[in-house]
């Protein structure tokens, strides 16, 4: 019975940490948070109210810590650490409460990690970095391809260019860097390839087809992959809420039903109790 009582009291704790209204507040305090991070980037703002700043602070990360320990007596360790955004939770509010003195004092930068949080408390934003995740055996292929890319061309312009270009093509990894630059289209015509066709006027035989290849056709590539796994993340959504409509649908059909035998019931114990009077009234001659 104590077990039974206490079952229930978490699973009411649960129920309210799960309301809509204890949502928003974590959310508005996340965001307050973030903006008490950056006003202590300011110098000026940090050394007039760098007290306040600090203590709105410390009471941001008390409130995450206090979700936190709610819904590791709601859930109990077991659910609460089998859950991925909860481990995703207290990873980072733990590193904000790391003390950032002597030799962890790189870590205070690391507060920065609470807005994080942002992500698990909204469920838009969970729903897109579950589609990321899902994404990534696609996107790991492509990225695979586009090494291969980057090493083939990297070789071929090491060789070809290295010679009168060391700063850019001097060796596999300047090569690989600059044509890095000229995949991201930063600087690559008048910075780059210009002053290379000036020496080898066909050079852009082979920085051409390196652009099309790797700008134009990767990023449509890594696209594709992102925008499947965002649809099949909302179809699987959408199934599991027919899943759950038809369910209610059954339900109460099924409802619908004992309600109709419960009725058919009635009223043939209702129709006895009528004959039953009308005999006592008209008892035979």
């Amino acid at each position: 019975m104590e077990g039974q009582h206490t079952l229930e009291w978490r699973e009411r704790l649960y129920r309210w940490i799960e309301k809509r209204s204890v949502h928003q507040t974590i959310i508005a305090i996340i965001i307050l948070n973030a903006v008490i991070l950056g006003l202590e980037t300011v110098p000026s703002v940090n050394r007039e109210y760098g007290d306040l700043l600090y203590t709105i602070d410390r009471a941001c990360l008390a409130v995450f810590v206090v979700e936190i320990l709610l819904a590791l007596v709601a859930l109990g360790p077991k659910r609460f650490f089998r859950d991925p955004w909860r481990v995703f939770d207290f990873v980072v509010v733990g590193i904000a409460l790391i003390p950032a003195t002597g030799a962890f004092s790189i870590l205070r930068s690391l507060r920065i990690l609470k807005v994080l949080k942002l992500v698990s408390s909204s469920p838009r934003m969970r729903s897109v970095v579950s589609a990321l995740l899902s994404a990534v055996p696609g996107l790991s292929a492509i990225i695979s391809l586009l090494l291969l890319l980057f090493y083939v061309s990297a070789v071929m312009s090491t060789k070809l260019f290295g010679h009168d270009f060391p700063e850019w093509f001097g060796s596999i990894s300047a090569s690989m860097y600059t044509l890095f630059q000229i995949m991201t289209l930063e600087s690559w015509s008048m910075g780059i390839v210009r002053p290379v066709l000036e020496v080898h006027p066909y050079a852009w035989i082979f920085f051409v087809p390196f652009i099309m290849i790797a700008t134009f056709t990767m990023l449509n590539l890594f696209i594709a992959v992102i925008v499947d796994a965002m649809q099949s993340q909302a179809r699987e959504a959408q199934s599991q809420q027919i899943e759950e409509l038809e369910h209610i649908a059954d339900m109460k059909e099924q409802k619908l039903h004992d309600d109709i035998d419960d009725l058919r019931h009635e009223v043939r114990e209702l129709k006895a109790i009528v004959l039953q009077a009308l005999d006592r009234q008209n008892p035979p001659q």
